[in-house]
Protein backbone atom coordinates (compact mmCIF):
# COMPACT_ATOMS: atom_id res chain seq x y z
CA UNK A 1 0.00 0.00 0.00
CA UNK A 2 1.22 3.48 -1.33
CA UNK A 3 0.70 6.72 0.26
CA UNK A 4 0.48 9.34 -1.99
CA UNK A 5 0.33 13.35 -1.34
CA UNK A 6 -2.99 14.57 -3.20
CA UNK A 7 -2.84 17.98 -1.77
CA UNK A 8 0.59 18.71 -3.23
CA UNK A 9 1.03 22.69 -3.41
CA UNK A 10 4.09 24.48 -4.35
CA UNK A 11 4.66 28.05 -2.68
CA UNK A 12 7.05 30.40 -4.33
CA UNK A 13 8.22 33.31 -3.21
CA UNK A 14 10.19 35.62 -4.92
CA UNK A 15 13.54 36.77 -3.46
CA UNK A 16 11.88 40.41 -3.89
CA UNK A 17 9.28 40.09 -1.59
CA UNK A 18 11.75 38.41 0.78
CA UNK A 19 13.74 41.46 0.51
CA UNK A 20 11.07 44.04 0.87
CA UNK A 21 9.87 42.81 4.08
CA UNK A 22 13.23 42.56 5.06
CA UNK A 23 14.17 45.97 4.33
CA UNK A 24 10.68 47.73 5.45
CA UNK A 25 11.66 48.05 8.94
CA UNK A 26 15.17 49.68 8.16
CA UNK A 27 13.79 52.15 6.16
CA UNK A 28 10.96 53.15 8.25
CA UNK A 29 13.55 53.44 11.04
CA UNK A 30 15.96 55.37 8.58
CA UNK A 31 13.10 57.79 8.03
CA UNK A 32 12.59 58.47 11.76
CA UNK A 33 16.28 59.26 12.08
CA UNK A 34 16.25 62.21 9.42
CA UNK A 35 12.76 63.44 10.07
CA UNK A 36 14.47 63.73 14.03
CA UNK A 37 17.72 65.30 12.24
CA UNK A 38 15.44 67.52 10.20
CA UNK A 39 13.50 69.21 13.25
CA UNK A 40 16.66 69.34 15.13
CA UNK A 41 17.61 73.02 16.39
CA UNK A 42 21.52 72.19 16.19
CA UNK A 43 20.53 72.01 12.47
CA UNK A 44 19.00 75.03 11.80
CA UNK A 45 21.74 76.61 13.83
CA UNK A 46 24.46 75.11 11.58
CA UNK A 47 22.38 76.18 8.37
CA UNK A 48 22.00 79.52 9.64
CA UNK A 49 25.54 79.88 10.43
CA UNK A 50 26.44 78.25 7.31
CA UNK A 51 24.50 81.00 4.92
CA UNK A 52 26.42 83.83 6.82
CA UNK A 53 29.67 85.39 4.97
CA UNK A 54 33.28 84.83 5.54
CA UNK A 55 33.34 88.15 7.30
CA UNK A 56 30.02 87.64 9.35
CA UNK A 57 31.68 84.34 10.60
CA UNK A 58 34.81 86.39 11.49
CA UNK A 59 32.98 88.70 13.42
CA UNK A 60 31.63 86.32 16.14
CA UNK A 61 35.08 84.62 15.57
CA UNK A 62 34.41 81.63 14.08
CA UNK A 63 35.87 80.26 10.14
CA UNK A 64 33.37 78.30 8.19
CA UNK A 65 34.75 74.40 8.60
CA UNK A 66 34.52 75.37 12.37
CA UNK A 67 30.80 75.70 12.41
CA UNK A 68 29.91 72.32 13.33
CA UNK A 69 32.57 71.91 15.72
CA UNK A 70 30.92 75.04 17.78
CA UNK A 71 27.08 74.05 17.24
CA UNK A 72 27.58 70.74 18.86
CA UNK A 73 30.91 71.39 21.25
CA UNK A 74 29.00 70.71 24.26
CA UNK A 75 27.75 67.24 22.62
CA UNK A 76 30.59 66.09 20.78
CA UNK A 77 34.31 66.22 22.15
CA UNK A 78 35.94 67.37 19.09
Amino acid sequence: MALTDTHSTTHTISAASIGTVLVAPFKAIGRFFVQIMESNSRLHQVEQLNALTDEELAKRGLRREDIVRFVFRDYMHF
